[in-house]
């Protein structure tokens, strides 16, 4: 994260059993992308991926229940197999950011960065999190949301730790 940031980052960290290079293509390409990425019980399809700096990833959220929900990835930095760095947002069908549907005070845009480091053929993923222009009582909101947080990525991560298990 940035020197100097203010507030607090969420900073998680997973061990996978998969070599760094598959890793990163799990997070870098659509055929891998829509099979993990997203809250458990959720399906995601896919309506744009353009993997570079400036590029964006635009998807549907939809649960088992039909609720819908889009998102967007504006990539702001990518070091192929080590580190992707993009602003993450909700969206509408059309890709303009808009706020949550379920939260006006969660931050319009959540800055990430992701590092993969190699280690005996396993990968150290690290993930931070950290708002963006984000009012006082959003910062506030976005740090108490951390338990919450750390609980649906750890389902997210779980289900790219089961999608690597069957590609490793």
């Amino acid at each position: 994260m940035p020197e100097g940031s203010e507030g607090k980052t969420l900073i998680l960290t997973r061990t996978l059993h998969a070599p760094r290079e598959l890793v990163f293509k799990a997070w870098s390409e659509v055929e891998h992308l829509k099979r993990w990425w997203g809250p458990k019980g959720f399906e995601i399809d896919v309506a744009h991926l353009d993997f570079r700096p400036g590029g964006y990833f635009h998807y549907r959220m939809q649960s088992s229940d039909g609720h819908r929900m889009w998102g967007k990835f504006v990539y702001r930095e990518i070091e192929v197999s080590e580190r992707i760095v993009w602003n993450n947002s909700f969206s509408d069908e059309a890709g303009n950011i808009v706020r949550a549907p379920f939260s006006d005070l969660i931050p319009l845009e959540i800055r990430n960065e992701v590092t993969f480091l190699e280690n005996n053929g396993m990968t150290i993923m690290t993930l931070c999190s950290e708002p963006v222009n984000a009012t006082e009582e959003e910062r506030s909101f976005f740090e108490g949301m951390f338990d919450s947080m750390r609980e649906g990525f750890g389902g997210t991560f779980d289900q790219l730790e089961a999608y690597l298990a069957d590609r490793s």
